[in-house]
């Protein structure tokens, strides 16, 4: 079985294919993004999760150092290193190679962290009130530095009187890990526990439901009660909240949401043109073409598309020409024989051979008049029409209607024609064509009336109306869309009894397109046959327009 040529296309070429490889590449980005957003994320809060571990102890260590004799620091650190087993180090600020945000952190009395080796940290805080930068560089966290660290805390505080030590507490007080102290034991300790602390020692305790522990130690007081020492509860790093993953969640649904829809957008916007193009050649602009930007399935439906639009457009302009040719080469004919006929009737003086002439040169004049139609059909329904520019006017249209009733009436002398009272009507048009219409609306209702035609005058603020009625038989509702194509004769009493050549209301229906208004027909209240009504849409005055 052969494969159409339209079904064996390459993939390649495949609008449906590239929107999904495009969604499928939508989707992979915005994972990919979503992962980077959470590594992002997760360092940021690892990286404030070691600054609030860190900072508590560098303010110790930093105002420790800050309180010894300039002469005696270095000795002072290398014991303190020795306890704590990390190494410590004082340098002059503007020594260290740091950049413009990590000399902004130090002032802000931050502590600055960066990697050292493969698990270590080198951890830096600047000394209060000195040019000086403490430096503490570990290998790893370990009980030891807690109890080192807890002890030398103790000594910090026992070094000033009870009353002082509250001052104290609120340098460190202030960082993430908090500190408080106590007049009473702190809860849950065994006695194992406090006899430990009585001693001189440091508790450390595990606190299993959330995850943290504590460490607690005791301040004896010569002459006084004890006082007790709280350090933390240090939790431990806590993964990412819920709360901040459905926000990542939506964000990254939000990011998959947009792209796909600028993805689905650029495939409706050139559906979009196709649609815009099939209504501009439906409306009669058939020079109209789809822009082909590519050889996908759009891409090739734009193709067939202007194929096909060219095509319409040849075959109409070939009818069109082939319609004025005809017509143009018949007036010649019928030229000759009006003039054959003049010449017969002067030579005769017969009466029944005069009748037989009259009859003739009736059909002739009918004639005549029927290439004068298709004629102009043919000039307004052309597609070269849609590129003229209508000398449009402010028009009277009051003025119109007498100047048809007064072409009309002496042809119809057994009709009363005439025009119903009312305010006087103005409209921007052109003005033959738009008294073209009009007549051929009233030459029509002449026809098929049977004692009286009027014509009523409608201005509205965004369109006026011209109405044309008669006394007739009216137009039947199922045939009311029917009777403005051309040649169009309709099989009832109304089109049997007069003739006509079926171009009239095709005409008026094109002046009409070509003003953006519209006809259209009902039946008439007051005379009971049928009514048709011309609509203008209220436009500025102008002195030119291209048809629509």
């Amino acid at each position: 079985m052969a494969v159409p040529r339209s079904l064996a296309r390459p993939l390649a070429d495949s609008t449906f294919l590239r929107v999904y490889v495009l969604l499928a590449l939508a989707l992979v980005l915005t994972f990919g993004l979503a992962l980077a957003g959470f590594a992002m994320i997760d360092q940021v809060r690892r990286e404030h999760y070691r600054e609030q571990l860190a900072e508590a102890p560098m303010v110790l260590l930093a105002n420790q150092v800050m309180e010894q004799p300039v002469a005696l620091r270095e000795e002072w650190l290398a014991q303190r290193a020795e306890t704590l087993d990390i190494g410590l180090h004082l340098y002059e600020r503007d020594s260290l190679p740091l950049n413009y945000f990590q000399r902004s952190r130090l002032e802000a009395g931050r502590v600055l962290i960066q990697p050292e080796g493969e698990h270590g940290w080198r951890l830096q805080h600047l000394i209060p009130g000195e040019p000086r930068v403490l430096e503490a560089v570990l290998s790893t966290l370990s009980e030891r530095q807690l109890r080192g660290l807890a002890v030398g805390l103790r000594q910090w505080l026992e070094r000033v009187d009870p009353d002082q030590r509250e001052e104290r507490l609120k340098v460190l007080s202030a960082t993430a890990l908090g500190v408080e102290l106590s007049d009473v034991p702190p809860e849950g300790l065994d006695e194992g526990q406090r006899e430990h602390l009585a001693n001189g020692g440091v508790v450390i305790r595990v606190l299993p439901e959330s995850w943290a522990l504590s460490l607690h130690l005791q301040l004896v007081n010569e002459g006084g009660p004890s006082q007790w020492v709280q350090v933390g509860p240090i939790k431990s790093f806590e993964p990412m909240p819920l709360s901040l993953s459905l926000l990542m969640l939506v964000v990254m649904l939000l990011v998959l949401a947009g792209t796909i829809y600028l993805i689905v957008r650029g495939v409706e916007a050139r559906m979009a043109r196709l649609e815009l193009a099939a209504t501009r050649i439906a409306g009669g602009h058939l020079d109209t073409r789809v822009k082909v930007e590519s050889g996908d399935f759009l891409g090739r439906l734009g193709m067939a598309f202007n194929g096909m639009a060219a095509q319409v457009q040849s075959l109409l302009r070939a009818q069109q020409e082939m319609i004025r040719a005809v017509s143009h080469e018949l007036r010649t004919p019928v030229a000759r024989i009006r003039f054959a006929v003049q010449m017969v009737e002067d030579m005769t003086d017969e009466e029944s051979v005069r009748r037989q002439l009259t009859g003739i040169d009736g059909d002739i004049e009918e004639l005549d008049g029927l290439i004068d139609e298709i004629l102009t059909y043919a000039k307004l329904g052309g597609d070269q029409a849609h590129g003229m520019v209508l000398e449009t006017e402010m028009v009277d249209c009051r003025a119109v209607a007498a100047r048809v009733v007064d072409a009309l009436a002496p042809l119809h002398a057994h009709l009363e024609l005439s025009i119903a009272p009312g305010d006087d009507v103005e409209v921007v048009a052109e003005p033959r064509y738009l008294q073209r219409a009009l007549q051929n609306l009233v030459a029509n209702a002449c026809r098929h009336a049977e004692s009286r035609v009027l014509i009523r005058l409608h201005g509205e603020s965004r369109a006026i109306r011209l109405d044309v009625e008669d006394d007739g038989p009216g137009v039947p509702e199922a045939d009311r869309m029917e009777i403005f194509k051309p040649f169009a004769r309709l099989d009832n009493s109304r089109t049997r009894r007069s003739g006509g050549y079926g171009l009239g209301l095709s005409i008026v229906h094109k002046i009409m397109a070509w003003h953006g208004g519209s006809v259209m027909v009902d039946d008439s209240e007051e005379l009971g046959g049928a009514r048709f009504s011309l609509l203008l849409p209220v436009q500025p005055r102008s002195h030119s327009r291209e048809p629509r």
